[in-house]
């Protein structure tokens, strides 16, 4: 027997705010393409729909990913992490990720560690 959604749902630790981290990663090549923020009903309509929403703390509004640019995610998977305080979300990227333009929001400047890691 198969979890509904509202099963799925409640299984996320949302934070104080109400909102979990959702990383979005391109679904057959395994790249990291963005970060956004999921309450429980931008979760819900991911699920069911079959596109990425996510809550938008700036504007304080949904946005479903590719309305306006066309740039759309479709879902091919979802996890929740160990500890169910982040998703990951397996998509089928549509044109660029980031809202620059460029397929990734993790393409600008590298966070190089300032020494290797000890042993």
């Amino acid at each position: 027997m198969s979890e509904t959604v509202e099963e799925r749902v409640s299984r996320v630790a949302f934070n104080d705010q109400g909102l979990v981290a959702a990383i979005v990663q391109q679904w057959d090549s395994r790249e990291v393409l963005m970060l956004g923020w999921m309450d429980a009903e931008a979760l819900r309509r991911t699920l069911t729909e079959g596109r990425v929403t996510f809550w938008s703390r700036s504007r304080q509004e949904y946005w479903r990913k590719g309305d306006t640019s066309g740039h759309i995610q479709l879902v091919r998977g979802a996890r929740l992490d160990c500890d169910g305080d982040a998703i990951l979300l397996e998509v089928e990227q549509i044109g660029p990720a980031c809202h620059t333009g460029t397929r990734t929001c993790f393409d600008a400047d590298d966070l190089e560690p300032v020494r290797g890691p000890e042993r």
